[in-house]
């Protein structure tokens, strides 16, 4: 806790913190958006099979002025399991006599149907135009949609590799990384600039460079031998610790990924619907902070999990006639997704050590965007059952509560500093449990 003292020295949470927020909300901002624009760009409307005698308005097979165009549907397009007109298929031939059955179909011979030959006929009432329309991805085309999604997916997978290289610092240099990598005057400087900042007065006297190596001392030692890559898996608990929290990233980021791309497909008002889960963020962080700091972060994780899958499976079950409780529960299931990152992130962050801490977050992210990425080829199945995908990510959704009860709790807990303090930290609760069942032993 070294450097925590420093920054005690020039104000904790002042006007110099709150800008370096500011200017990480405005990235945010900038590429939050990116995730959800698929639902309003790529949206699937309403579509059915182009029929020369609805569509063509050149033809004159029939006198439009007698039959109307819910009789010409019925002759032209088979219904699906649902009793609704089918988005792939027409039929082959008109079927005239459909006019004359009166709804009774039990001795007709099942006519022949093809694939929308020559394309398709889009309900453009929500949308004028789409990625989806333009292109005809609908039908056997329908799956390219999800494969466009990986591929845009894969690029976050790829990015974080490049970025990191690329990237310009264009905000201030952390003061202990510069302090640690044998920078110290620099890292005064900012810590100086920070105090002036917060309005600290006489900083110049009370943070010198004697301040700054005495404080820093033990994590100076520390970081003269450097940690690699091949550290986080050298020790049996930071090991086990890496796995278990690469695993809950992995099945954390298939539901959470899924529901915010595919909102599209929840068969609401996806402009009402995409309001809704953004305003509940705000109360959904207040609620995360609030347990996170009175019952834990494993059990609070736990929690925001269980009722991310409850209800995703909730809104699947429900019947699309009943809105307002779909409306409901989207709402509820975008508050989860907001709970269950900020649990998520503060976890990790607490878990991790911090002289290895950007590498190992490096890890943990590239098993968050590889469930990322596959989350859009789960949607894939929807062409066999509408609930199918969503079943998928319920499932994962429980699963990524339960990992976080195999992690440590860190509420009311020290930093770890090194690897040794995550190998001590072990040691010591192994040791107490062992104390623990000896005097449960003796004392009968």
């Amino acid at each position: 806790m070294a450097f925590q003292d420093l920054l005690n020295r020039v104000g904790n949470m002042g006007r110099f913190q709150i800008l370096q927020i500011a200017f990480l909300l405005i990235c945010n901002v900038m590429l939050a958006p990116q995730t959800v624009l698929e639902n309003f760009t790529a949206a699937i409307p309403g579509h059915r099979c182009w029929v020369h005698i609805l569509d063509n308005d050149t033809a004159s097979d029939i006198d439009s002025g007698v039959l109307s165009q819910d009789d010409l549907l019925r002759i032209s397009i088979p219904l699906d399991s649902n009793s609704r007109p089918d988005r792939c298929r027409r039929f082959v031939q008109p079927q005239w006599h459909f006019l004359h059955l009166n709804g009774t179909f039990s001795n007709v011979t099942e006519p022949d149907t093809e694939p929308c030959e020559d394309g398709w006929v889009y309900e453009r009432s929500t949308f004028l135009s789409t990625t989806v329309t333009e292109w005809d991805l609908v039908c056997g085309s329908q799956v390219l949609g999800s494969v466009s999604k990986f591929i845009f997916m894969i690029g976050n997978l790829i990015g974080p590799f490049l970025g990191g290289h690329l990237s310009d610092r264009w905000l201030p240099e952390s003061a202990r990384w510069l302090i640690v990598t044998n920078k110290p005057q620099k890292g005064l400087q900012e810590l100086r600039k920070a105090a002036r900042m917060n309005g600290m007065k006489n900083s110049e006297d009370t943070l010198t460079m004697e301040v700054v190596r005495t404080t820093m001392r033990e994590e100076l030692e520390a970081a003269q031998i450097k940690p690699a890559l091949c550290d986080l898996f050298r020790t049996p608990n930071l090991r086990r610790r890496i796995f278990l929290l690469c695993l809950l990233r992995f099945t954390i980021a298939i539901p959470i990924f899924g529901f915010g791309l595919h909102l599209q497909h929840l068969k609401s008002n996806v402009f009402l619907m995409q309001c809704l889960t953004a305003a509940s963020s705000i109360p959904a962080s207040f609620a995360a902070m609030f347990l996170l700091n009175h019952i834990g972060r494993r059990i609070s994780q736990f929690f925001f999990s269980f009722l991310l899958g409850i209800s995703i499976l909730a809104i699947v079950s429900a019947s699309e006639e009943m809105q307002i409780l779909r409306g409901v529960l989207i709402t509820l299931t975008g508050a989860s997704t907001y709970a269950v990152l900020s649990g998520n992130n503060l976890h990790i962050n607490e878990l991790i050590p911090t002289v290895i801490r950007a590498r190992a977050l490096g890890v943990i992210g590239i098993a968050n965007n590889v469930g990322v990425a596959l989350t859009p080829l789960f949607m894939i199945l929807a062409m066999y059952s509408a609930s199918l995908p969503w079943i998928i990510y319920g499932v994962f959704s429980f699963l990524g509560g339960l990992v976080p009860l195999l992690l440590p709790e860190t509420k009311n807990q020290p930093l770890p500093d090194s690897i040794q303090d995550v190998e001590d930290e072990w040691k010591g609760s192994r040791q107490a449990k062992e104390e623990g069942a000896i005097i449960k032993v003796t004392s009968f």
